[in-house]
């Protein structure tokens, strides 16, 4: 018998719809019902592609015995934390302070007013490896809800003064200033690693946000190592396990310090955040394989997670056949059957031997350099190329026979949003027409479905492609108006200038506080939780506030407006010491406040946006990376920002006027003289 979760349109609650759990969803009636019985709630908090969180599910909440315990002492309820990232980062926090770890699955136990009282991640069914059983320890937590009322009291007051603190604006720590960036890039120095790329340590993430600021250090003052970073970094990540070698895109992690074993789940924003990064690497390195990578995870963007109505899926499961990574990896003799006679220079390639390197299979990866290959197999790098194209070809149509993991079909505002601005960024650099289509058409998506008359966002478009449903955060509309404006960097439609501006007056309107100066990433309408979220680090997504600075900084530079500089680096002034500190914690918000320091290269472009003239220009802006670009065209109408205003076509041609802290060169109509005054250097401070 179905429970409440089969009519939610999350993909991840309905997945324990069957569970014999008597789950709610997050909302009113579950609290009044433990309002009513004085009851303690169990909150449960997982994603759709979750690894653990399946294994907890399959060994506690699909088993009956556990499932009645849970109903004879809590209320249950379910929350997809992709949806609801305001309450999961609301009791991550309690975890945290609770335990020092977090993660998911996370098991947070409230008094029926929302408090949290006690927490954890995941728990085994039975007593292993030092580890409490689940029933035993929601047994305990239940009697001490019964027996120990006082200590309970004691802990929900810490909780609440935990919230009551987090929740103060703080005065500056340091000053934001050019100091700051390089003391940030020699703390993310020491975390390098020399002989593997990335940062040292296990399990292993992107932080592609922090190699995009080593990027941004090298285009700042030209450090070669900065470029090092970033550069030796995806291209390592590019030739591990943590890439998919044959279909494209990402994992979310390698479980090791290699890149060789990935926890095999696909995110969406991941990739956007790669796919940015792979564009920009590029555009400074010229490196073909750094373009084969993220043009390879674009082609599996378009093939497994664009749906129907242009939208784009949040992620693919690790698991299929309830095995993780199972999909993806491969035995040499499955190999040698595919492949005949390529399958000896694939195995050399991939390195797939006999015993595999997982489980008694291999994860395809690339362990020694392809012109390293080639040459000892006697081949050009070309032949080599053209065989490993062709190998990777025969394993995708072979690996589609295969039962595929699930795929969490929710769009995302905020994640569309972020691969939406990537793609923009790949059509402009690369001038794809289908990139350019697979971008726009996922713009118009948010446009027309997610986005209301007044610019508020909504969070999710629902897997029925029916209405769509919940609170858009700050990182929404910060990601929503940053694409709007990417997108019109593309095309050079000024509707769509228009349409980022409504949306970022929304986002103002409802998510800053002007007594404050702070960004919330839950609306001044939204609903009322124990305390209101705030998150101030990227972490595997940018911050809100750091998205809505960035988008505050492009407005000010449109406009013409130099206040939104200083305003943006008083802003970040509490946050000075923690970002030269820990910058890992604050990539995205390093390069937001580079923004703000150096100003940006604003380039306006006037004339028809379809004319040949004007296409030109456009490329010859696209051929060099510049990190602070702000780009707009007027498309022959009115201007619609200050950078546009009085500006002219000369004798009637397709023309740009290249402008740095709202001063403009001489107005050029050939796109030989506009690159060579965007290769100026820029002026630091």
């Amino acid at each position: 018998m179905p429970n409440r979760l089969a009519t939610e349109s999350s993909p991840y609650l309905r997945q324990h719809a069957e569970n014999p759990v008597d789950w709610y969803p997050w909302g009113t009636e579950a609290f009044e019902r433990a309002q009513a019985e004085q009851r303690p709630i169990l909150l449960s908090v997982g994603y759709a592609a979750c690894h653990w969180c399946h294994v907890m599910a399959h060994e506690s909440f699909e088993d009956a015995d556990t499932a009645a315990l849970m109903n004879a002492l809590f209320v249950n309820v379910k929350v997809d934390r992709e949806e609801r990232p305001d309450i999961d980062a609301i009791y991550m926090q309690a975890v945290q302070a609770l335990t020092g770890q977090g993660g998911w699955p996370m098991t947070v136990v409230l008094t029926p007013d929302g408090t949290p009282y006690w927490g954890g991640t995941y728990f085994p069914k039975d007593d292993r490896h030092g580890m409490p059983s689940f029933t035993r320890v929601i047994q305990a937590v239940a009697n001490a809800w019964r027996e120990q009322p006082d200590a309970i009291a004691r802990t929900t007051e810490a909780m609440r003064d935990l919230y009551a603190n987090s929740s103060r604006t703080s005065g500056p720590t340091g000053t934001v200033n050019a100091a700051l960036l390089e003391r940030a890039f020699t703390e993310i120095v020491t975390r390098y690693d020399r002989t593997l790329g990335g940062f040292t340590g296990a399990p292993k993430f992107p932080q592609t946000m922090a190699l995009d600021f080593c990027l941004r250090w090298h285009a700042r003052g030209g450090d070669a190592l900065a470029l090092e970073i970033a550069h030796r970094s995806f291209v390592a990540m590019g030739r591990g396990g943590l890439f998919d070698q044959i279909g494209g895109g990402f994992a979310r992690y390698s479980t090791d310090a290699r890149w060789l074993v990935p926890h095999f789940e696909k995110m969406l924003y991941d990739n956007a955040l790669l796919v940015r990064l792979g564009v920009h690497l590029w555009q400074a390195t010229r490196d073909d394989e750094v373009r084969r990578i993220t043009e390879s995870t674009i082609g599996w963007l378009a093939r497994e997670m664009t749906l129907a109505n242009g939208g784009f899926a949040s992620s693919l499961d690790a698991d299929s056949e309830g095995e993780e990574g199972k999909f993806y990896v491969w035995t040499a003799d499955e190999v040698d059957a595919v492949l005949g006679d390529d399958a000896a220079i694939a195995r050399a390639f991939w390195r797939v031997q006999s015993g595999g390197n997982f489980e008694g299979h291999a994860i395809l990866h690339v362990p020694v350099a392809p012109a390293l290959v080639a040459s000892r197999l006697g081949l050009t790098e070309a032949q080599l190329r053209t065989t490993i194209e062709r190998a990777s070809g025969a394993l995708l149509a072979a690996r589609e026979q295969r039962v595929r993991p699930a795929l969490d079909d929710k769009v995302l505002a905020g994640w569309n949003a972020l691969m939406t601005r990537a793609l923009a960024d790949a059509a402009r650099v690369w001038r794809d027409p289908a990139v350019r289509a697979l971008a726009v058409r996922n713009a118009e998506l948010l446009r027309d479905r997610l986005v209301n008359a007044a610019g508020r966002v909504t969070r999710v478009l629902s897997h029925t492609d029916g209405p769509s449903v919940g609170p858009g955060f700050l990182e929404d509309h910060a990601a929503v108006a940053l694409a709007f404006l990417s997108i019109h960097e593309l095309t050079l439609d000024p509707a769509w200038l228009h349409q980022a501006r409504r949306v970022s007056d929304a986002m103002r309107l409802h998510f800053f506080d002007e007594t404050t100066g702070a960004w919330y990433d839950t609306p001044n309408d939204g609903e009322a939780l124990i305390t209101r979220a705030r998150d101030l680090n990227d972490n595997a997504t940018p911050a809100g506030p750091s998205l809505a600075l960035e988008v505050v900084l492009r407005f000010g530079e449109l406009d013409g407006n130099p206040a939104t500089r200083t305003q943006s680096l008083e802003s970040m002034a509490p946050l000075a010491e923690p970002m030269g500190k820990w910058p890992n914690a604050f990539g995205y918000l390093l390069g937001v406040a580079q923004l703000a320091i150096d100003g940006a290269v604003a380039v306006a472009l006037i004339g028809e946006p379809d004319s040949t003239a004007i296409q030109a220009l456009a490329a010859a802006v696209a051929e060099k990376y510049l990190p602070t670009l702000v780009l707009a065209s007027s498309g022959g109408e009115t201007a619609p920002a200050a950078l546009l205003e009085g500006r002219a076509a000369l004798d009637g041609t397709a023309t740009a006027h290249v402008c740095r802290n709202f001063r403009c060169e001489m107005p050029v109509t050939d796109a030989a003289t506009l690159l060579q005054q965007l290769s100026t250097p820029l002026a630091v401070t």
